[in-house]
Parts: structure tokens; C-alpha cells; sequence
């Protein structure tokens, strides 16, 4: 014991075990900072061995005296530490594992860090946020008869705007299905079904699956060009992520099915429905919104127009997984795999195309640049539509080979210029050029009428008298078709025959800018040539206006102007464009209308358009035949429609048709059939005649005019040139009596 500095006694600390050391202290080898084997062979209590230490006398001197005796514990542990069990060796796979998951967990901190600076980098190439804004759909035009139902839709979409809520529910449920199945619980990205694809396209050695969600497909679809680029994809991530922020989940689905392409030309779930199965997509069944949502894959390879057997199979996928999510039941799967969706292929062309053409260009002079979807109410009567086209296909298939005609137009209209029905050709898939509205032909002899209402208001009447015989306008002979004449005929005669020598007689008389003012009064708009060929229809027209011109006829004598547009609306309501006024007003007197209808209605009773009579109605009209037999047509009306026939060929080649054969035949099948059923209506005027009970034994043929040759400057007013004359028939005549009526 040794002595404080204070003169006591100064007491050795002692720590037990009295015999270990001599200052009592001990470390146990785990006490050292480091690591050490688990397999080294220590005890986990063994003291570490220490370096010897130098003793001062002092310490040695204390160190003879016998150390006192340790206290005795209360603690249960014994004095001496029992040895404790050696830890268990691991193995090298362990350690792999161990060391595996420790390096993953490092890399996959380190490929976080690198995809967010990767993402932040190429996010910086897009414009400021500021300036994101989801493009607007492309406007979609939808085109409705006048009873509402619709006829087309136009625009780069060619289909309507849908809501979810107008939508099946099957048809949103088999896109998810088949395409993103967390799409309601991820955001925007889906790290499992990217993983997903990441491994089936490990294990089959190629990219056989994507793992793009919904909105990922749609931030491409709306701002990113398909170039496959990392650049692209990084940018499409950030677009994705933005999308989820800005718009809700039912938002981004909408708007993804309202404009992903589906093939044909269709974008959009109502233009695929449209296209492929010929209705609304409010409409479809569970097996065709599984063939819609199987396109979306490879839109072309299985377009059911392109591989119908490729889409059916496709679409047996979408509903084995609309089965596993849910969304079908057991008997609904069966049934639809019983009943595999139908593409519907019309027998006839859609012609509705041609309206829906024209209505097109017509549009924008009523409401200008379409910029949001509208609605165009059309004059269309949809079964006056479906019996024009019926009637020209029909026609043409039976007779158009054996008569060399290969097309044909139709145009129907009513009393007030309104379209009931337009045919622009023969099959609009084949080819969408409208013959009906664009093409101008010569009409033949169906500008007649022009030429004898023009006579008429000069005084004459369908009871004058004019001598059918040679005639010559300096070496310009016109001969009637049959190349016989018919000496004295009345007005009314000469024009259901379709005499060309009493036509020219009537023009030279009444002036050729006579007959040309009267054809632009009554509607006619192209420019005509006022010389003495104009009363044989050798100036072109088309057969919208000149069916348009011989409206007065039927109606009373009012001018009208042909339109197929009541209205244009936008999809909520709001009304852009609505047609008023009613024309040109009374382009014809009364009277003259009635002498008119006394002559026209001849021709179907015993001239050349017998074969257009309809039993029971009274009807007039006129056959037409061009030169060299190229343009065969018929225009004639009842008191209710107008209608007019065009058949030929696009090249011009001669057929071997005429206007009173198969023009005036489909006329009249035409209008019997838009006639069943409605009251009888006489023609407007003073005492229409009436059906014969006997027809003529044998129909005139009404031919093409006469080539007219180039006459020298002077004549262009119709007014026969000096020298010109016109040849009497032997035996003479008070000539010019005939000639002028007496």
C-alpha cells in the first residue's frame, strides 16, 4: 500500500483475478478496432498477449507485498468466463451471394443516379415546360343526311371524338388488356412490365416485347418523331411523366384512343369502327372492340381488310387476356370466340364518298378554315342515295359491256335545287373522281329545251310548224340521225323526235346569244359558244347544272341554285352556317313553263325517252347523244325530282349507247322506284299531256349532232354568214312560211 501525498495510506485499485497481471488490466482480443478471422482459433474472451514491461523499484518493491484478496461477488457469473462457441465458417457461394446482392444494391444506386442525370440531360433539349401543351385532335367533319344519319366523316382522323363514357366499356378494357394492364396504378412508366418484357426478350433472343405503357405510346404519338433513338425514348420518359401530372388517367386514355392509328387510314376507335365494320364505335360488340385493341400492334399486318384470318387470331389473344384480367366472363369469351367479328364489304360502292367530297370542298367557302369538329347537315335523302346507286350499278353491270360503257353519274334533285342524291361514278373505291359534279361533256341533244324556249318567248308554240329537211349553214350540212326528214312537223313533234334540222332553224332564227341567255338564265353556269352548233349541245356542261337548269320545268319556272348544305354546326350546337333564300326567283313565265311540259312530256310518250315512262305519273324530259356517240344522256322530272343519267367512258371513246336507250331506261327505273308510294302530282302549267294509251310502234333514236366545222369570224352570234342558205325539199313550197311560221 502506498502512501498519499497527504500522509495517508493510498489504496491499489484491484480488478480480481489477481494473478493475470500485475497492474489487474486485461483486453480481450475483440476489443481491438479491426478485423480478425472468425476461424483464428481464439477464444472470445482469451486475453491478447502483451509486450513485457520494464519494472521501476518502486513497482517492485510493492510488488513482493502479497495482494489482497478480492471482494466477493454478488454477480451470478462466475470469476473465470465459460468459452464461448466459434462462429461457423461461411461458404464461398455465400460469400458470392453476400458479395452479389452487395455490388447490385451498389450498381443499381449508381444506375438511378446515371438514368436521372441521363433523363435531366436529355430533358434539357426540350422546350421550357412552359410551353408543352397537348396538340389539339385534328378536326373531324361528320357529314349527316337530312334525316340525321351519317353519311361520312372527313378530316385526317375519319372519325368522331369519342368520350370514355360514349365508348363500350369493353372496347377501352381490351386496349388495356392487351397493351398496359397497371395502367390505372403506375405512373406513366411501369418498372414491372418493362422488367417483364426485359426478360421474355432475354430468353427468346430478340425484342419480341415492349414495355411502353399507354402514356408512353401516346407522348409518341403527340410530340415525338418514330425515330428509335435513346434521345427519343429519354424524351418520351420525360413527356410520359408530364402527361401523368397535367392530365388524369381517364384524360390520357381518351385522348390515346381517339387518336392511335388503326389501319386503312382510320385514326381513332370510331374510324377503325367505321372502316371495318360499317358503324359507330358506340356500337360495337365485345368481339370487335378485341379486333380494334389486336390492331394496335402492327396496325397494318392485321387490318382485317389486308388478312382477316391474321386479325381474328390476334383478336382471340385480346380476349384470352380480357378473360384473365376480369373483364369478360367465361360465357362472354365463348360466345365471342364463337362469333368472331364480321368486316362488312358493301356490294356497291359507298357513293356517299362523292357527296362527302364535295361537300368537302364546298365547306370552307361557308365557314372558312375548319378548326374543331363540326357537323354538316346535308339535303341527302339516304334511300333516294341507295336506289341511284343501285340503279346506275345495276344498269351498268348488265348492259355496260355490250354498249362499251364503262361509267356513269347520277344527280337527283328537288324542286327548290335541293341534292336528294349524287352519284359521281361507278365505284368509289376505284376511282373518287365525281363524273356528276367536275366532268363536263357535251350534252347533245338535251340542250334542245334551251333552244325551244327560246323560240317560244319569241312567240312561237308548240303547235308551230317548221319543215324538217336539209339544211346547210355554209358547209355545214346538219343531218338528223336517221338521215331521213319528215317535212312539215310542229314544234312539239320535232322536239320529242329530236329533229337537229328544225333545232338549228329555231337558233339561226332566235339568235345563238338568245339560246345561250336563256340556257345561264334557267342555270346553266359553264361558258357556252354562241354559235349555230350550240342548239345540238356542243358546248360542255356538267350534269349537276344542267339537271339544275331543267328544275324550272318541274317547279313552275323558279330559278334554282343545286346545293347539298341546310346547315353547319359545331359538335356542341353552336350553328356556323345555315342556307337561306331560295334563288334566282321566276326565271320562266307560267305559261311557257306549261307549253314547255306539253313538248317534253311528248318525248316520253311517243319520241325518244319512251323507255323512261313511268306508268301512271306524268313526266317529261329530253335524250341527249354526243358526237361520235361519247356522252349518252337523260334529265327529265316529274312534279316532285329532277333527275339527270350520264354514261360513257372517262378516255371519250364512242360507245354504242344513245340518250333513249340505256340513260332513259334507268331514268325511268330510277324514278319509279323514289316515286313508290306518293301521291300523283301533275306537271306545273297549263294542261300537261298525258301518258298515250298507245305508244308509237317504233321509238325515234334520238342520235350524236351533227360535227359543225369551224366558221369564219362573223358568225359567232348563230346568224347564218352570207351565202349560207337553207335547202328546201323538192317540189318547193311556200318555204318561207314554213320556215317562219306563217
Amino acid at each position: 500500500m502506498a502512501r498519499s501525498e497527504g500522509g495517508g495510506e493510498r489504496r491499489e485499485p484491484s480488478f480480481g483475478n489477481a494473478g493475470k497481471t500485475r497492474d489487474g488490466l486485461s483486453l480481450d482480443r475483440r476489443d481491438r478496432i479491426g478485423a480478425f478471422a472468425e476461424d483464428d482459433g481464439f477464444e472470445e474472451d482469451e486475453p491478447l498477449a502483451r509486450a513485457p514491461v520494464k519494472r521501476t523499484a518502486t513497482r517492485a518493491a510493492s510488488a513482493k507485498k502479497p495482494a489482497p484478496k478480492p471482494a466477493a461477488r454478488t454477480s451470478s457469473k462466475t470469476s473465470t468466463a465459460s468459452p464461448r462457441r466459434r462462429a461457423p465458417k461461411r461458404s464461398l457461394l455465400g460469400r458470392l451471394v453476400k458479395g452479389g446482392v452487395y455490388w447490385g444494391l451498389i450498381l443499381a444506386v449508381w444506375g438511378v443516379v446515371a438514368f436521372v442525370g441521363l433523363l435531366g440531360y436529355y430533358a434539357a433539349t426540350l422546350p421550357p415546360t412552359s410551353e408543352w401543351a397537348v396538340p389539339a385532335r385534328p378536326p373531324n367533319v361528320r357529314i349527316v343526311s337530312e334525316t340525321g344519319e351519317t353519311i361520312a366523316n372527313r378530316g385526317d382522323t375519319g372519325g368522331e371524338s369519342l368520350t370514355l363514357a360514349e365508348m363500350p366499356k369493353a372496347l377501352p378494357q381490351a386496349v388495356m388488356a392487351i397493351e398496359d394492364r397497371r395502367f390505372y396504378s403506375h405512373f406513366g412508366i411501369d418498372p414491372i412490365g418493362l422488367a417483364r418484357a426485359m426478360v421474355v426478350n432475354f430468353q427468346s433472343g430478340a425484342a419480341t416485347q415492349g414495355g411502353s405503357t399507354l402514356t408512353q405510346q401516346l407522348a409518341k404519338n403527340l410530340f415525338l418523331e418514330p425515330a428509335r433513338t435513346i434521345e427519343r425514348k429519354m424524351q418520351e420518359v420525360v413527356l410520359s411523366l408530364w402527361l401523368e401530372a397535367e392530365h388524369s388517367k381517364d384524360d390520357i386514355l381518351e385522348m390515346y384512343m381517339n387518336r392511335v392509328y388503326l389501319g386503312a387510314g382510320a385514326y381513332g376507335v370510331d374510324a377503325a369502327a367505321r372502316r371495318y365494320f360499317a358503324k359507330s364505335a358506340r356500337e360495337v360488340t365485345i368481339a370487335e372492340a378485341a379486333m380494334v385493341a389486336g390492331l394496335l400492334k402492327a396496325p397494318s399486318r392485321y387490318a382485317p381488310t389486308n388478312d382477316l384470318q391474321a386479325a381474328r387470331d390476334r383478336a382471340a389473344l385480346v380476349l384470352g387476356a380480357m378473360r384473365e384480367e376480369g373483364y369478360i366472363t367465361d360465357a362472354q369469351l365463348k360466345q365471342a370466340l364463337a362469333e368472331p367479328a364480321r368486316i362488312v364489304n358493301r356490294q356497291t360502292a359507298a357513293s356517299a364518298g362523292y357527296v362527302a367530297d364535295w361537300v368537302m370542298d364546298l365547306v370552307p367557302g361557308f365557314v372558312g378554315q375548319v378548326s374543331e369538329d363540326i357537323v354538316v347537315e346535308t339535303t341527302i335523302d339516304t334511300s333516294i342515295q341507295r336506289a341511284a346507286e343501285d340503279v346506275l350499278q345495276n344498269g351498268l353491270a348488265a348492259e355496260g359491256e355490250k354498249l362499251r360503257v364503262s361509267q356513269g353519274a347520277v344527280v337527283v334533285m328537288d324542286g327548290a335545287g335541293a341534292v336528294k342524291g349524287l352519284v359521281g361514278g361507278r365505284d368509289y373505291q376505284a376511282s373518287q373522281f365525281n363524273r356528276a359534279v367536275t366532268a363536263r361533256r357535251q350534252p347533245g341533244s338535251a340542250f334542245k329545251p334551251f333552244v325551244y324556249l327560246a323560240a317560244l318567248e319569241h312567240g312561237m308554240t308548240p303547235q308551230t310548224v317548221r319543215v324538217d329537211r336539209p339544211v346547210a349553214f355554209g358547209k355545214w350540212r346538219p343531218e338528223n340521225y336517221t338521215r331521213k326528214n319528215y317535212g312539215e312537223v310542229t314544234l312539239k313533234r320535232a322536239l320529242a323526235n329530236s329533229l337537229n334540222t328544225v333545232a338549228v332553224q329555231l337558233g339561226s332564227e332566235v339568235g345563238a346569244i338568245s339560246v345561250v341567255d336563256t340556257a345561264h338564265r334557267l342555270g346553266i353556269t359553264s361558258a357556252l359558244n354562241p354559235n349555230l352548233s350550240i342548239a345540238l349541245g356542243t358546248s360542255e356542261v356538267t350534269l349537276l347544272e344542267l339537271t339544275a337548269a331543267y328544275t324550272p320545268f318541274a317547279n313552275g319556272g323558279y330559278g334554282v341554285v343545286p346545293h347539298v348544305i341546310r346547315r353547319i354546326k359545331t359538335e356542341d350546337g353552336t350553328l356556323l352556317y345555315e342556307k337561306r333564300g331560295s334563288g334566282p326567283g321566276q326565271v320562266v313565265n307560267l305559261a311557257q313553263i306549261g307549253q314547255m311540259n306539253e313538248m317534253l312530256s311528248e318525248a316520253l310518250i311517243s319520241g325518244t325517252a319512251q323507255r323512261a315512262r313511268i306508268p301512271g305519273w306524268p313526266a317529261g324530259g329530253k335524250t341527249g347523244t354526243s358526237q361520235d356517240l361519247r356522252d349518252a344522256w337523260f334529265v327529265g322530272y316529274t312534279g316532285y325530282f329532277t333527275a339527270g343519267i350520264w354514261l360513257g367512258n372517262d378516255d371519250g371513246k364512242p360507245t354504242k349507247a344513245t340518250g333513249g336507250v340505256l340513260p332513259a331506261a334507268l331514268w325511268g327505273q330510277l324514278m319509279a322506284r323514289i316515286h313508290d308510294g306518293m301521291q300523283v302530282a301533275e306537271l306545273p302549267g297549263a294542261q300537261a299531256a298525258r301518258e298515250a294509251a298507245v305508244a308509237a310502234a317504233q321509238i325515234p333514236v334520238d342520235g350524236p349532232s351533227p360535227v359543225m366545222p369551224q366558221l369564219p369570224a362573223g358568225t359567232a352570234n348563230g346568224e347564218a354568214r352570207a351565202g349560207s342558205r337553207v335547202i328546201p325539199p323538192a317540189g318547193g313550197g311556200d318555204f318561207l312560211k314554213s320556215l317562219f311560221g306563217g
